[in-house]
């Protein structure tokens, strides 16, 4: 049974970098065809994909946050990372990690962190 655990500050000043890690276990993040994905959630809207990081080390992130965001991974540890610069508090949110099952659904998810930008 693969489980995603989240893990980072709930609280970040704007013009920081928010950085949270999702620790895989019960599955490597290396596994063949798998990737695995940040999404986020803001209160009252519905779920934003950031972007993903594929078994090969390849990243694909969303337009829309492409230019602030970098997912990287720590294979020795199976975690993989989130880091979004500047933020502002448009990006408070629950924030998940989760494993792709195709484009646009994940099979196993993190429990979501809640992230508040905020002086």
């Amino acid at each position: 049974q693969v489980q995603l655990q989240g893990s980072g500050p709930g609280l970040v000043k704007p013009s920081q970098t928010l950085s949270l890690t999702c620790t895989v276990s019960g599955g490597s993040i290396t596994t063949n065809y798998y990737c695995w994905s940040w999404i986020r959630q803001p209160s009252g809207k519905g779920p934003e994909w950031i972007g993903h990081i594929c078994y090969d080390g390849r990243t694909v992130y969303s337009p829309s946050f492409r230019s602030r965001t970098s997912i990287s991974r720590d294979t020795s540890k199976n975690q993989f990372t989130l880091q979004l610069s500047s933020a502002t508090p448009e990006n408070t949110a629950v924030y998940y990690c989760a494993r792709d099952l195709d484009s646009t659904t994940w099979d196993y998810w993190g429990q979501g962190t809640q992230v508040t930008v905020s002086s």
